[in-house]
């Protein structure tokens, strides 16, 4: 990895990026030509994903597309296409979101025949195999049942939360699916999904390294086999207005409380606003990084938890990642408060404690001193975003998909040091709120924490170890920072009950 990298860095003044539609084809292709670049990135982008999944079928694009990149094609069974790849360490993968489908592989140029041929027959001649169906099938009805519900209350939160945010629009459907609406789907439903959505019009093509010259012409042309239709408009999403503190309390077995607060966010990376918001939020809660405001409140003074985080795009698998993923477009995005994990009985003044930053972030703006910080470690952190090829394809596939002049990645440093104090706390003020806000629990007692909240009770909190007297003095204030919740505006759910 550290060997890639080093060839990235010494490679990056010589790139070669286009972005080209091919006459005879609806295909779009972004190309990133690094010379002495050994390893080839390949992306088959499609604009679809679980909004177009029909009501009752709601899993079809995720299990469409796992069938396609973990099952066997019209020449190869999955066992014979393993066995193929081992020998040289590639392979490729899907991950689905509600506006795209995201295959991608890497290989060494050595081995880009193979490694194309056989990712190339993944997607245009998948063979949907009844034992690979009811395989795949079984997995993600497990997926939610086992592991979504009962492994991991963070990614059980964050997919709560998502649905909860995007209530009564197509990005409320959950992109694993739901269990009885993956128990009805068939291999016919796989296929006709696959037929009308996996078009020439709804592909972007990426290709990244040192690829021969030839080699995107000759993707293109491989897959203009697939059939061509009407392109997928971006239309934006409009969800319904918020009025007020809104609560999902997912009531499970647990000792803990993960927490997620936050509402859409009518901000893209073309506006003239993002760049000021994204500093700001930086400050506040950048992911993974233990200097930022909500981190140093709740984690490091206080010791309640693994981390705090916050966000105005959507990260998925945060849990897994370091830094923010490419192609998960949303319009609008959200803002995103992530509380790790508290011990229950801290609970309500970990949301006292977040909501106060929050409040006093918008109210007050950022401080000088923290504004110049904050803009000092952005210049040199963003570099991190995209430490190899494959990342920055994703990014320059973005810059498509977000329709942007000048690229993000490249431009982002100059536009943060171009940024002033004012323009960052108008940006603010102008997109971040507290007062209309939707907040999923994943925790026991959910009745107690119901009344808790609804009764506005004050939560004071105990330490196991001696705590600074400021730290004291500022938890009387957090234990008694006003919750407006009413009653009608929390929904108690049992964990059985998610996505069933």
């Amino acid at each position: 990895m550290k060997r890639l990298m080093l060839l990235f860095l010494s490679a990056v003044l010589i790139v070669g990026f286009s972005m080209n539609t091919f006459a005879v084809s609806p295909i779009k292709v972004v190309q990133m030509k690094i010379q002495n670049e050994p390893i080839i990135s390949l992306y088959f982008v499609f604009h679809t994903g679980s909004i177009h999944d029909p009501e009752g079928k709601i899993g079809l694009a995720r299990l469409t597309a796992s069938l396609i990149s973990d099952g066997g094609t019209l020449k190869n069974s999955l066992k014979v296409i393993n066995e193929k790849m081992y020998p040289i360490a590639s392979g490729y993968g899907a991950r689905v979101d509600r506006e795209y489908i995201n295959f991608n592989g890497q290989t060494h140029i050595d081995n880009l025949e193979t490694f194309y041929t056989l990712f190339k027959e993944a997607i245009l001649e998948p063979a949907f195999n009844e034992d690979d169906f009811v395989r795949i099938k079984t997995q993600m009805i497990n997926g939610i049942k086992t592991n979504l519900r009962y492994s991991s209350d963070e990614e059980l939160g964050k997919a709560v939360f998502k649905s909860f945010v995007y209530r009564g629009t197509p990005y409320e459907k959950n992109v694993a699916g739901t269990v009885s609406n993956l128990e009805s789907i068939t291999l016919d439903d796989v296929k006709a999904f696959y037929k009308s959505h996996f078009l020439q019009d709804n592909l972007i093509i990426g290709v990244g390294g040192n690829y021969p010259a030839t080699f995107p012409d000759r993707v293109v042309a491989d897959f203009s086999k697939l059939p061509t239709g009407n392109a997928l408009e971006y239309k934006k999403i409009v969800p319904e207005k918020i009025n007020g503190i809104q609560v999902i309390i997912v009531d499970k077995p647990t000792v803990s409380a993960g927490i997620h607060i936050g509402f859409p966010i009518d901000l893209m990376r073309k506006d003239p606003d993002f760049h000021a918001l994204f500093l700001a939020n930086s400050w506040l809660g950048e992911h993974r990084n233990s200097s930022s405001h909500l981190y140093q409140v709740i984690r490091e003074k206080r010791g309640m938890n693994y981390g705090d985080y916050s966000y105005i795009e959507d990260f998925p698998n945060g849990g897994g990642l370091n830094f923010p993923p490419s192609i998960v477009y949303k319009n609008p995005q959200l803002f995103e408060i992530w509380i790790r994990p508290v011990e229950k009985d801290k609970r309500v003044f970990a949301l006292r404690a977040a909501l106060r930053e929050l409040k006093s972030l918008i109210d007050n703006g950022m401080k000088k001193e923290d504004f110049e910080l904050t803009k000092k470690f952005l210049a040199k952190y963003c570099q991190h975003y995209a430490d190899t090829t494959a990342q920055r394809l994703g990014y320059k596939i973005d810059d498509m998909i977000y329709g942007l002049k000048e690229s993000h990645l490249d431009n982002f440093r100059k536009n943060i040091e171009a940024l002033t104090l004012d323009q960052v706390n108008k940006a603010i003020k102008k997109h971040l709120q507290y007062n209309n806000l939707r907040i999923v629990f994943v925790t026991s007692d959910g009745e107690q924490l119901k009344n808790d909240l609804i009764t506005n009770a004050p939560s004071p909190i105990t330490y196991r170890t001696p705590k600074p007297e400021e730290v004291l003095t500022e938890d009387k204030e957090i234990a008694v920072f006003p919750l407006k919740v009413l009653p009608e505006n929390v929904t108690i759910i049992k964990v059985d009950d998610i996505f069933k």
